[in-house]
């Protein structure tokens, strides 16, 4: 996933994803760079492959709506996707976020 920078240089994390919709979710600590570079510009990309393919990819670009994650849902379900066991205890003031990737162009990469 990608972001800008306040400079407008590329940030990239790696980020657990669960598809909504025709959507994309991602959860973050709300104190985070990439928060706080999608506040200042909600431009954002994410690229996903096939672990069975790698040479299968598709990249979402799109803008991102940021929404408080009061009873931190989506770190449970995410570790649970990935891991099939709860995510690490994080700090009671510790506030999270969910990243929600509104698409705006679809690239999909096939070899």
């Amino acid at each position: 996933m990608a972001t800008l920078g306040p400079d407008g240089a590329p940030q990239n994390s790696v980020v657990w994803i669960k598809r909504e919709g025709d959507t994309v979710l991602f959860s973050s600590v709300d104190a985070r760079q990439k928060v706080r570079n999608l506040r200042r510009d909600p431009r954002i990309s994410v690229s996903v492959y096939d672990l069975a393919n790698p040479y299968t990819s598709v990249e979402i670009r799109g803008t991102a709506e940021i929404v408080p994650d009061e009873t931190k849902r989506l770190p449970f379900e995410l570790s649970h996707k990935y891991l099939g066991i709860d995510p690490p205890a994080e700090k009671d003031d510790e506030a999270r976020v969910i990243i929600r990737i509104v698409p705006r162009k679809i690239v999909r990469f096939s070899a």
